[in-house]
Parts: structure tokens; C-alpha cells; sequence
């Protein structure tokens, strides 16, 4: 499956932006959804994941009550609303796709290119 992640950009903080990740290739619907992020000079991390369905998602303690992870089968795309942005969320955005319900980024098959996200102050 390919992954092409969008929606980045320059904003302020406390304002929100929506990435966008779409698929195409083999079957979307089948796969866990993930967004991790690396910012610079760290190491990248988990940001929110959601199973095939929809039904289940899971988030990183530091966007639980900012960052909604959403999927629509019907469009093969995967979304993260982001509200509240903080400085600290300053990162490269990557969408992946996998096939356990993971936080485990290692256990991800196929990564998008990464969408870049920059909060000023």
C-alpha cells in the first residue's frame, strides 16, 4: 500500500490544523491506521493509532484531548485533527499502515513520505 500524508504547515499555537493521509494499492480497509511524528534531534514517536473499523484508536498521552485520529474506508484516507497546537508538537508528521493494533511503530509495514507541522509561539 502507498501513503501519501498532506495538511502540514505554519501555524501559531492554539490553533489546529488536519492532516490527511491518503492510500492507495491494496486493500485500506484492512489495515490499522497509524501517526507517529519525529521532531528534530528526537527520535520518533507514537502519536495516535485506529483499527480497521474505526471502532478502537489509542493516543499518546501528550495529545489525548487535542488530537482526533479518524478514518473514512470509503476515501482510503486516514486523518488527525489537531487543536491546540503547542510549540512542542513541531514535528514531521508520518502516516503508516500495519496489520496488529500497535503503538509499536516497528510493527508498521508501510510508511507515508511525512507532512511537516510547525507551531510558532
Amino acid at each position: 500500500v502507498q501513503l501519501q500524508a498532506s495538511g502540514g504547515g505554519l501555524v501559531q499555537a492554539g490553533e489546529s490544523l488536519r492532516l490527511s493521509c491518503a492510500a492507495s494499492g491494496r486493500t485500506f480497509s484492512g489495515y490499522v491506521m497509524g501517526w507517529f511524528r519525529q521532531a528534530p534531534g528526537k527520535e520518533r514517536e507514537f502519536v495516535a493509532i485506529i483499527s480497521w473499523n474505526g471502532h478502537r484508536s489509542r493516543y499518546a498521552d501528550f495529545v489525548k484531548g487535542r488530537f482526533t485520529i479518524s478514518r473514512d474506508n470509503a476515501k482510503n484516507t486516514v486523518y488527525l485533527q489537531m487543536n491546540s497546537l503547542k510549540p512542542e508538537d513541531t514535528a514531521v508528521y508520518y502516516c503508516a499502515a500495519g496489520a496488529t493494533f500497535t503503538t509499536t511503530q516497528y510493527n508498521y509495514d508501510y510508511w507515508g513520505q511525512g507532512t511537516e507541522v510547525t507551531v510558532s509561539s
